[in-house]
């Protein structure tokens, strides 16, 4: 009944707190086995773990921060370290837990499999908490994973909401999608669905969810909150904040995600061996499963009016089936202060042409959009945009309008699709 426990921690002052509460609060903490990529930094101090170098239950790879190459390299290096232990959980750095935690979990578990499912998972969003206001600043509702949108490099997006009804579940409910920083599930999954350690960043979660569910996973929300997550980590290292060349490394896994999925037809490779699709399912049963068509960036109707997997719509042929997804394009154009330096803007044009700069999307921001904009904490204006659309846009255009200087600069900005 051990618990292989998955962490890939990068200077993090949260690293050790994380640990401790996760021990204090196991009903068997000598069932953990924690195994832990410390991406470090002398300097720090803060992350040190030598009080449990001699403990049995930890393997600990000890890595200087200059040495790392993302979260899916230390997510990979840390499931080599698996022996065979029957459960494992994956989580970040900066975590808190219920009480007895493990023990609800592997009860979660094994009343999914007395249900018939074979590989249950269970993953989410964790519901998130303030190491500065806790407990009292957790959020006590569980959240689930829903579509967002296709960004522009090809990648699905998902986004946190409140499971409805949840007071009056008794059982976790079907996913979509995986969270790389809360699955808990067979030990076995160590091996069969490892991280691609050539990924960075973006495409990790939608290429972990995917490849599971190949290899026989069922992925389910759990209907109450477990574990927590911080979510802000403001002021606090992150990898890409010492690695000038991550940049690079997120188009790699940019173009990596796109050849597993076939996005905007590209050719599919590299989707057998180990980081590719398992023999259990093909991809085209999850297309079938969520709502979701990669190759064509498009979606079903249930899947964005949020109806939990899998989709239910019957279709007399595969070519119905095609016809019943529509692309969504959503995107947030950035825009710094510096450039629209003018307080008295009538309205901004903002549109989407194609590559032969036609207009596919109009819709402009009003006077009461600009000046939300414009109060934005981070520092810059984001203007969000969602329609359905045919072709695939190229490049957006902002064009703001001063009720005293009339036209202003005419704002592009390309969109990498294709």
């Amino acid at each position: 009944m051990k618990i292989f426990v998955q962490i890939a921690s990068y200077r993090d002052p949260e690293l050790v707190n994380t640990i401790e509460d996760m021990l204090a609060k196991a009903k068997k903490p000598k069932n953990l086995v924690l195994a832990i990529a410390r991406q470090y930094a002398n300097e720090d101090g803060f992350d040190n773990l030598d009080k449990w170098k001699k403990d049995k239950r930890f393997r600990i790879l000890d890595i200087p921060y200059e040495d790392s190459n993302g979260a899916c390299w230390a997510r990979n290096l840390v499931q080599q370290l698996y022996d065979g232990e029957e459960y494992t959980l994956q989580i970040d750095s900066h975590m808190r837990f219920n009480q007895d935690w493990d023990d609800t979990l592997i009860k979660m578990l094994k009343d999914l499999q007395k249900k018939g499912y074979k590989k249950p998972l269970l993953t989410s969003y964790a519901c998130s908490f303030e190491p500065t206001n806790d407990p009292a600043g957790r959020v006590q509702e569980p959240w689930r994973m829903v579509f967002d949108r296709f960004s522009p490099e090809g990648n699905v997006f998902f986004n946190p909401e409140t499971i409805p009804n949840w007071q009056n579940l008794n059982s976790p409910v079907p996913a979509r999608f995986y969270s790389a920083h809360y699955c808990f599930t067979l030990g076995e999954f160590s091996r069969e669905v490892q991280h691609n350690p050539e990924f960075y960043f973006h495409g990790e979660e939608i290429s972990i969810g995917v490849r599971a569910y190949t290899w026989g996973y069922d992925l389910f929300h759990p209907h109450f909150p477990i574990i927590y997550h911080e979510y802000t980590r403001k002021g606090k290292k992150k990898q890409w904040d010492d690695d000038t060349a991550w940049g690079g490394k997120n188009e790699r896994a940019h173009f990596l995600n796109k050849r597993l999925f076939g996005v905007d037809v590209v050719e599919q490779e590299g989707h057998d061996g180990l980081f590719g699709f398992g023999p259990v399912r093909t991809l085209r049963d999850f297309e079938k499963y969520s709502g979701i068509l990669f190759s064509k960036r498009s979606v079903q109707q249930q899947t964005l009016d949020k109806f939990d997997p899998p989709v239910t719509e019957v279709y007399n042929t595969e070519e119905d089936w095609l016809n019943s997804f529509s692309v969504v394009f959503k995107h947030c154009i950035d825009v710094g202060y510096h450039l629209v330096p003018e307080k008295d803007y009538d309205f901004w044009v903002v549109a989407f042409h194609d590559e032969n700069d036609e207009t596919i999307f109009r819709r402009d921001a009003d006077k009461g959009e600009i000046a939300s904009m414009m109060s934005d904490p981070d520092g810059y204006c984001k203007i969000w945009r969602d329609f359905q659309t045919t072709k695939q846009p190229k490049y957006w255009v902002v064009w703001p309008y001063s009720a005293s200087k009339g036209w202003c600069e005419r704002l592009t900005g390309e969109l990498n699709i294709g």
